[in-house]
């Protein structure tokens, strides 16, 4: 059988107002939002997604107060995802051949702000400075967190990739495993953004902070009204196997990788350039081996900001001219945007489509934007697609890096 074909196997993921799958699923199905509301220090009451979930399902409250947000996330993920496949390390695959690939847009400023604000009720004596700052605040310490919980001792770091962190974990997971270094790849992203009162404040100064008087309508991509974007914590971690080990165990599976391709922009800090995401979105499709006809739902990156779904929007309507059966979704409006975990969580909700053939829909769209008016957007309620064999998934980042996933029906 050919060893190339990496399929997924497991999900576990934390999202805003779901820490399962199926209830995910059945939020986005429904609409139903799971943006509430934050207090930051110095900047009040902010709509934010939050998560809610048995933080010590998989370890102890002690270790947990000694790591990071983005570690008790992780863990909780990793272990899930590792449930749902039925996987046990040390039975199915070995611990030094399992490899740990964790997306993230940032990492470090939650630990760094609560220190800095620790020490100054303390006239800035940093005798009151935490020893655990270091191992809290390097980039591989979420998955770091993830190895020591469940004994892996394969190899483990970080992928930085600002928002299309997410989707790039998956494409290195799906790597080592055609490269061999790995037999068995948990990969995923994750978002502690939400601790961080400076990162809203920089997207406040920036004028692309979402804003609204009801939280649940604060996110709402190619609305004309919208006004920025909601943050969002949370994360999802996939188990990813090649497909001939996964049919010897007997997994079940969700979906085949078909396709992928990561390129940058190269012209801006923040803002994005609808030619390069059209190529990305094109290499992608090369990679799979499909036409643009051959995609029956596009999860759009669209985060709420102005410019930002216009030129997606471009770059979809360029890659995507003449598919008038390819619908568009976007999950963010229902999340917000969870940063380094949006792709693989935006991913792992539209997945169940394979089976129950419904894209769900975008909400919060009173007047849709023209210059946003794709067609077959599937806004105001969920959609039938009777014949549904591939998905894409769009994540876009910072810096101009683009990151598209092409994921397919399983067919043996």
């Amino acid at each position: 059988m050919d060893k190339s074909r990496i399929v997924i196997t497991g999900i576990g993921l934390a999202a805003p107002g779901a820490d399962t799958l199926a209830a995910f699923r059945a939020n986005l199905l429904a609409g139903k939002s799971g943006v509430a509301t934050v207090e930051l220090r110095y900047m009040g009451l902010h709509p934010a997604g939050i998560c809610s979930f048995d933080e010590t399902r998989y370890r102890r409250k002690k270790d947990n107060k000694r790591g990071t947000r983005a570690g008790c996330i992780g863990v909780y993920c990793t272990g899930e995802a590792l449930k749902d496949s039925g996987i046990d390390i040390g039975t199915h695959y070995a611990a030094a051949r399992t490899g740990i690939y964790v997306g993230l847009t940032e990492h470090g400023t939650v630990e760094t702000e609560n220190e800095v604000y620790n020490i100054g009720r303390y006239d800035h004596n940093v005798d009151y400075w935490t020893h655990h700052h270091n191992p809290r605040t390097v980039l591989n310490n979420p998955a770091g967190e993830i190895t020591m919980c469940f004994g892996i001792t394969g190899p483990h770091y970080a992928i930085g990739a600002a928002c299309a962190a997410g989707n790039a974990a998956l494409i290195q997971g799906l790597q080592m495993l055609r490269l061999g270094e790995v037999d068995l790849a948990l990969c995923g992203g994750l978002s502690e953004c939400v601790g961080s009162f400076g990162i809203f404040a920089s997207f406040r100064a920036q004028g692309a902070l979402a804003a609204h008087a009801d939280p649940t309508r604060a996110s709402r991509p190619f609305d004309l009204g919208r006004n920025g974007i909601v943050i969002a914590e949370g994360g999802c971690m996939f188990t990813l196997e090649r497909l001939d080990a996964a049919l010897a165990r007997g997994a079940k599976i969700y979906g085949e990788i078909a396709g992928y391709a990561i390129n940058s922009d190269a012209r801006d800090f923040v803002l994005p350039h609808a030619p390069r995401q059209s190529e990305c979105m094109e290499l992608a499709l090369k990679r799979a081996g499909m036409r643009p006809q051959d995609i029956a739902l596009i999860n759009t990156h669209a985060t709420g900001t102005r410019q930002g779904d216009i030129e997606e929007c471009k770059a979809i309507r360029a890659t995507f001219a003449d598919c008038p059966n390819t619908c568009v979704n976007n999950t963010k409006s229902l999340i917000g945007h969870a940063m380094g975990a949006a792709g693989v969580l935006e991913l792992a909700g539209n997945l169940p489509a394979f089976t129950d053939h419904l894209a769900h829909p975008t909400i919060n769209i009173d007047e849709l934007d023209p210059a946003c008016a794709l067609p077959n957007l599937v806004y105001g309620r969920a959609r039938e697609l009777p014949q549904l064999d591939a998905i894409l998934n769009n994540s876009f980042g910072m810096l101009g890096i683009n990151s598209v996933l092409v994921v397919k029906r399983f067919l043996a």
